[in-house]
């Protein structure tokens, strides 16, 4: 019985000294980093340039609707005066009448 117990014993010693042993962790390799941020920006890179280039088509497509707001207004202010004109030319005939 004490060899048993002396094994159980000597066992969870040798267990316990394996358990403690030091695991070695990998640091990345900075030629792996080097290529990892190049990565990254390159798509930083392709984001900023899709964000640049929806701006401008989003300019394009304001200014455009601006210059056909601004023909419109005018087509408008050019009907409202050619109204004017006519309801002053009737006021006009109906006076020498």
């Amino acid at each position: 019985m004490k060899t048993l117990i002396a094994t159980l014993i000597a066992g969870l010693f040798a267990t316990s000294a394996f358990a403690q042993t030091a695991t070695t962790t990998t640091a990345p390799a900075p030629k792996a980093e080097a290529k990892a941020a190049k990565a990254d920006a390159k798509a930083e890179e392709k984001a900023t340039k899709a964000t640049a280039e929806a701006k401008e088509e989003t300019a394009k497509a304001d200014a455009k609707a601006e210059k056909k707001a601004a023909k419109e207004a005018k087509k408008a202010d050019k009907k409202v005066a050619e109204a004017k004109k006519e309801a002053a030319e009737e006021k006009a005939e109906a006076a020498k009448k």
